[in-house]
C-alpha cells in the first residue's frame, strides 16, 4: 500500500463497512444459541468460526486444505463441499466467505447444502460478482499466474490462493442453481468495497475510488459492484 492509497482509504472509506462485516452481521441475525453453524470452506485456521465460539450449539468447519491452530470447540473435516461427511438435515445455518468463485461443480454443492440443512435452515454466502472489474480482469489471467499476481498486488501468501471458476457469480446462475436444488433465494445483494486490487498505486487507487463511488451511488449500476451476498433458505418449518 502506498501512502497516498492509505490516505485515500482513510478519507473515503473510514465509515464504510467491509463486505466481510456485512456478511457477519447477517449471520449474527440468523444465529441462535441452539444453532448448528457450518462454515463451508472455512480456511486452515478457521478465522471466521472463531468469532462464534460460545454462541452456537455446535460449530463445524469444512475445508480441503490441512487445518492448523484450530481452537477447542470447533469440529473440523477435510472434505469437498460436494460430499460433506454430515447427516441429512443436521445443520441450521451455513456460511461461506470468498469460496463460491472457486467452485467447479456448484450444482453438487447447492444440492449438498440442501441435503444437510434442516427444514427452514439458511445458507449465506459472499462471493465475487462476475461483472466486477477485478473479476473480469482475473478471468483474463490464466489460473497458473493468479498466485503470483495476488502476492504482489495484495500481499497474500501463494499457498492461500486457489483457482477460480466463477460458475455461480451472477444473479441468473444463483437463481438457476438454487431452484434446481430445491432452495429459495431469500435475498440477493450487491455490495461495494474499496479498490483493494489497486492499493499498490495511489493514482490508480484514486481512479478506482471514483469508480466505486459512482456505482455505489446509483442503483441502476449496482450490478457492477464487487461482491454479491446471498441468503438461501430451505423450505419448510424450522425444527
Amino acid at each position: 500500500m502506498t501512502s497516498l492509497s492509505e490516505r485515500l482509504l482513510h478519507k473515503y472509506y473510514a465509515d464504510s463497512p467491509h463486505p466481510y462485516r456485512v456478511m457477519e452481521s447477517r449471520i449474527d441475525k440468523l444465529l441462535t444459541p441452539d444453532s448448528v453453524l457450518l462454515d463451508a470452506g472455512c480456511g486452515r485456521t478457521v478465522p471466521v468460526l472463531r468469532k462464534y465460539l460460545g454462541r452456537a450449539q455446535r460449530l463445524i468447519g469444512i475445508e480441503l486444505v490441512d487445518f492448523t491452530d484450530v481452537p477447542p470447540g470447533i469440529d473440523t473435516y477435510n472434505a469437498d463441499l460436494a460430499t460433506m461427511p454430515l447427516p441429512d438435515a443436521s445443520v441450521d445455518l451455513i456460511m461461506s466467505r470468498s469460496v463460491f468463485e472457486h467452485l467447479t461443480d456448484p450444482e453438487s454443492v447447492y444440492r449438498e447444502f440442501a441435503r444437510v440443512l434442516r427444514p427452514g435452515g439458511a445458507a449465506v454466502f459472499l462471493t465475487a460478482n462476475m461483472w466486477d472489474y477485478g473479476t473480469l480482469a482475473a478471468r483474463l489471467v490464466p489460473n497458473r499466474f493468479h498466485a503470483w499476481v495476488v502476492r504482489r498486488v495484495e500481499g497474500r501468501a501463494e499457498d492461500d490462493t486457489f483457482p477460480t471458476a466463477y460458475r455461480t457469480n451472477t444473479r441468473a446462475d444463483v437463481d438457476r442453481l438454487a431452484a434446481a436444488s430445491g432452495l429459495a433465494v431469500e435475498s440477493f445483494d450487491y455490495l461495494s468495497q474499496y479498490p483493494n486490487y489497486l492499493m499498490f498505486n495511489g493514482a490508480l487507487f484514486f481512479l478506482g475510488t471514483c469508480y466505486e463511488k459512482l456505482i455505489s451511488r446509483f442503483e441502476m449500476l449496482r450490478f457492477l459492484r464487487g461482491w454479491i451476498l446471498v441468503t438461501l433458505r430451505k423450505p419448510g418449518a424450522a425444527s
